[in-house]
């Protein structure tokens, strides 16, 4: 075999061992700064900090806003200017694009205070006042306007299975802790909020 033979199915073999390892998830997941993720196409108002340093986070929030195509891009930016205002932390547009807005330290108001206590949806026994703004990260859907039945975009489903993934690897949180607004709090009763993207990543599990 000759020596340029030879250099050439070495390069073959190191780029299929390259493409068959993708880029540990759960590493990116604990790393600082404005990380690649593969599958997600983000935009990084602001940087992650030390994981360490965050706020103890124990569950997610899945929340919809009544708002239209491009909305969650205006509603990162005025989070980002205004940390603890009514909103949250992560906010999905109807293409997919996930916008961080907040650094993952500080605390935005959101939930009405984990108020549901008729178990129409989970045990609420778990969840009443406990499940709120102190205790969980909110990620906001934007797309539902006009029509508040809208579902989420494919794009927005796509964008979510890697993103719950990813908040779920870097703060140590179980499928089982991610909710929907409607599951903790009486909503808008045209819809369930967050229903199914919450059943979602509960039904991706692990």
């Amino acid at each position: 075999m000759t020596p340029r033979l030879l250099a050439a199915l070495l390069a073959l073999v190191l780029s299929s061992a390259v493409s068959a390892d993708p880029p540990d998830l759960a590493a990116i997941a604990r790393s600082q700064g404005t990380p690649e993720i593969p599958g997600l196409k983000m935009v990084w108002l602001t940087p992650w900090g030390d994981v360490a340093k965050s706020h103890p986070w124990r569950n997610i929030i899945v929340h919809q806003t009544e708002g239209p195509q491009g909305s969650a891009r205006y509603g990162a930016e005025a989070q980002h200017k205004n940390p603890t205002r009514r909103g949250v932390m992560v906010w999905v547009e109807t293409d997919g694009t996930v916008y961080w807005a907040v650094a993952d330290n500080l605390v935005p108001t959101h939930t009405d205070g984990a108020d549901r206590n008729d178990n129409k949806y989970i045990d609420n026994s778990k969840t009443y006042h406990l499940v709120n703004k102190d205790t969980s990260i909110g990620v906001e859907f934007a797309g539902n306007y006009p029509d508040v039945t809208t579902g989420p975009t494919d794009a927005q489903i796509a964008a979510w299975r890697v993103l719950v993934k990813l908040l779920r690897a870097r703060y140590g949180i179980p499928p089982e802790r991610v909710y929907a607004h409607n599951w903790i709090d009486f909503k808008d009763a045209r819809y369930c909020e967050g229903c199914a993207l919450a059943t979602m990543a509960r039904q991706w599990g692990e």
